[in-house]
């Protein structure tokens, strides 16, 4: 269902298909905009990659217990000069990441204030709940709608968020509009 500003889940869900499919992603993890990292579990749980790579900050958005999500905590970090932050999120299309837009992006927008900082924002595979939280942080900081932000992201990584996500994202594209904010 489009809103009044004509964006539906459908019209994401075309942009994210291009060429008929969707692929999974092909690297562990992708530099989606500069100095902002989308990723899976296992570069997540790699230190040294993770130093390699420079990574600052990590934001897992997977954090848990079961197999559907990342047992890391910033316990895991301790003595990497890491910053951490853990979201508990279901890959569902019924739970309500929103509630969580603004907590992400706060974490990802103070961390890029430190000229050396990047940030890696993860869950399980990289392909729904993280990528979720880049576009939002691109709408609320760097004032995108949000086909400009998916498509962004998605010209660097190969991600599918969930309906349900796609719906929310949709739903705060309506109110940054409504706020005149984008």
């Amino acid at each position: 269902m489009a809103g009044p500003y004509g964006l539906s889940v459908r019209d994401l869900n075309e942009l994210l298909s291009e060429g008929g499919s969707y692929s999974f992603p092909s690297e562990s993890c992708n530099e989606v905009i500069p100095r902002i990292y989308v990723g899976n579990a296992t570069v997540a749980q790699d230190i040294s990659r993770l130093k390699h790579l420079g990574i600052t900050h990590v934001l897992n958005a997977a954090e848990g217990k079961s197999f559907m999500h990342v047992n890391t905590t910033a316990q895991f970090y301790e003595g990497t000069n890491i910053t951490y932050l853990g979201i508990k999120a279901n890959d569902t299309e019924e739970f309500n990441l929103s509630i969580f837009f603004e907590k992400a992006a706060e974490f990802i927008d103070k961390a890029l204030t430190r000229k050396d900082a990047k940030v890696l924002v993860h869950c399980r595979e990289g392909y729904s709940r993280s990528p979720t939280l880049v576009i939002a942080y691109l709408m609320l900081r760097q004032k995108m709608d949000v086909r400009t932000a998916l498509s962004l992201v998605r010209q660097n990584r190969e991600i599918g968020p969930n309906d349900g996500f796609l719906t929310q994202l949709c739903q705060l594209n309506e109110k940054l509009i409504k706020e005149g904010k984008l």
